[in-house]
């Protein structure tokens, strides 16, 4: 299949470039899509500040480019290549075994090889404490979940979050649902914000987005509709000033900095332990949250990180109860 001319454009750099450069490759939303890639963008531009090096990237934007981009910047002399998102992890397993001597590092699934880090999260951990929140900020007792794409990953999230959210009140209703079975369901803010519209009329008062771009039309239906809304992956609190509760932020941009510094090949799992994921608090949100809330989220992350408080994983249990 010919290659488009944005990455054959972009190869040319590779081509060109004196000595081996890393590069990223993010999945479809792009890198500004204000969520899960633009936060792994964060961590390669802090890697470039830092060094004042260069680093070479590519935004997938059909599914066909993914194995080209990662052949083209294997074969071209970059190193490490870093791929951002789960639908990756078939180019770089099989582009990684034509490439021994190259490093690859794979965000979000787990590739077995020797010159692969993958790089996972325990995104349930996060999810329980901003369902803990969202429980907590109810005046109806009644909490949404629009997820992108139904599949466990996602499912994952709001399995935690449903958790969270019981821990912090028992009687709490958790509504949930997914824009759709495909890929287009993590690019569809017109999904979003219908399915966000229907769980106000239900009674929803906080609604909690995981859903790539998706998220951008939930948030803004929850904005629009006089409810809280809670971001993902990056801080997206800045995007709805007074309404945005918080953000479960993942540490996309950490794990590319590192991975920028040098790949260690092997599987690396973060969680609230390891500082990979988090709740944020900023000049936009903190009047949201109160001293009780943030107490009982707080204790609530000591309890997962001393182990005395287990949080189902949805994608080991198949369960959330």
């Amino acid at each position: 299949m010919r290659l488009t001319r944005a990455l054959a454009a972009v190869l040319a750099l590779v081509a060109s470039a004196a000595g081996a450069q890393p590069a990223v490759i993010y999945e479809l939303g792009g890198k500004f899509d204000r969520s899960f890639n633009q936060a792994a963008s964060d961590g390669a531009e802090r890697w470039k500040k830092e060094t004042g090096k260069p680093f070479l990237e590519f935004e997938i934007a059909q599914s066909a480019q993914r194995e080209q981009a990662v052949r083209r910047f294997a074969e071209r002399g970059a190193n490490p290549v870093v791929a951002i998102g789960f639908p990756q992890a078939e180019a770089i397993g099989k582009v990684a075994r034509e490439f021994p001597k190259t490093s690859f590092a794979l965000i979000d699934a787990v590739v077995d090889a020797p010159n692969v880090q993958s790089v996972v999260y325990r995104e349930h951990e996060g999810a329980f404490l901003v369902g803990v929140l969202a429980a907590m900020a109810s005046k109806t007792g009644k909490i949404g979940f629009v997820g992108g794409m139904d599949i466990p990953h996602v499912r994952k999230f709001l399995c935690g979050y449903e958790q969270g959210a019981k821990h912090a009140n028992p009687k709490v209703q958790v509504l949930s649902a997914m824009a759709g079975s495909t890929p287009a369901a993590w690019t569809d803010p017109v999904r979003g914000a219908e399915l966000t519209r229907g769980q106000i009329a239900q009674g929803v008062d906080v609604v909690f987005a995981a859903a790539g771009t998706t998220g951008l039309g939930i948030l803004q239906a929850a904005k629009d509709g006089g409810i809280y809304g809670i971001g993902v992956d990056s801080n997206q609190n800045h995007l709805h000033p007074g309404t945005m509760l918080t953000s479960l932020v993942k540490r996309t941009d950490l794990a590319v900095y590192q991975a920028f510094q040098g790949v260690k090949p092997g599987v690396s799992a973060l969680g609230l332990k390891e500082g990979g994921l988090d709740y944020a608090v900023d000049q936009h949100n903190e009047k949201l949250l109160t001293p009780a809330m943030r107490q009982k989220a707080e204790a609530a992350r000591a309890d997962i990180i001393a182990g005395r408080l287990k949080v189902i994983d949805y994608t080991v249990a198949n369960r959330c109860q």
